[in-house]
C-alpha cells in the first residue's frame, strides 16, 4: 500500500462537504485494498459528541464494515494532522499509515488549538487543569486480576 492522491482529495473535499452540512472542517477516509472503507466528517456540533471527530467517525464505521477492532491493512487520510485523541484512536485501531493535508498548526491557526492537551500530558495527574485522583485501587485492581487470569479473552 502507499500514498494515493485521489484518496487525499476525497478526505479534502469531505472536510468541505462536512461545512456544508452543518460541521466542522474535517475529513477523513479509511481505504483498504485500494478502496475506500468510510468516510468521515466532523459532527462534533451537529451530534452534540465531542469525540465525534472525522477520524473518530470514519474508523467507527470501518470497524463496523469491516466486523473488526483490528484495521491493520487499512490506511487513513486525514484532512488534517490528527488531534491526540485522533491519533491515540488510529494507533488503537491498528492503521497502517496515516496521510493528512493540514497540520496542527494550521488548526489551530483558525481556533482548533489542542496544544493544551500535549502540555496536560507533561503534567503529574493532580497538577493538570482537571486535577486527577487515585482512589480504591485495591478494589478496582480486580478487574485487572480477573482478566490477567482469563484464558478466553480477545486481546486487542
Amino acid at each position: 500500500m502507499s500514498y494515493n492522491e485521489k484518496f487525499m482529495k476525497k478526505a479534502i473535499a469531505a472536510s468541505i462537504k462536512n461545512i456544508e452540512q452543518d460541521g466542522g472542517p474535517f475529513g477523513a477516509v479509511i481505504v483498504k485494498d485500494g478502496k475506500v472503507i468510510a468516510t468521515g466528517g466532523n459532527r462534533v456540533t451537529a451530534n452534540n459528541d465531542p469525540t465525534a471527530h472525522a477520524e473518530i467517525s470514519a474508523i467507527r464505521k470501518a470497524c463496523k464494515k469491516l466486523n473488526t477492532f483490528d484495521l491493520s491493512g487499512c490506511e487513513i487520510y486525514s484532512s488534517c494532522e490528527p488531534c491526540p485523541m485522533c491519533l491515540s484512536a488510529i494507533y488503537w485501531a491498528h492503521l497502517d499509515r496515516l496521510y493528512y493535508g493540514n497540520t496542527k498548526k494550521d488548526a489551530a491557526n483558525i481556533g482548533f488549538d489542542d496544544s493544551f492537551i500535549y502540555d496536560e500530558l507533561d503534567l503529574k495527574p493532580a497538577d493538570r487543569k482537571i486535577p486527577s485522583m487515585q482512589k480504591l485501587r485495591d478494589e478496582a485492581i480486580k478487574a485487572f486480576q480477573i482478566w490477567d487470569e482469563k484464558t478466553d479473552k480477545i486481546e486487542y
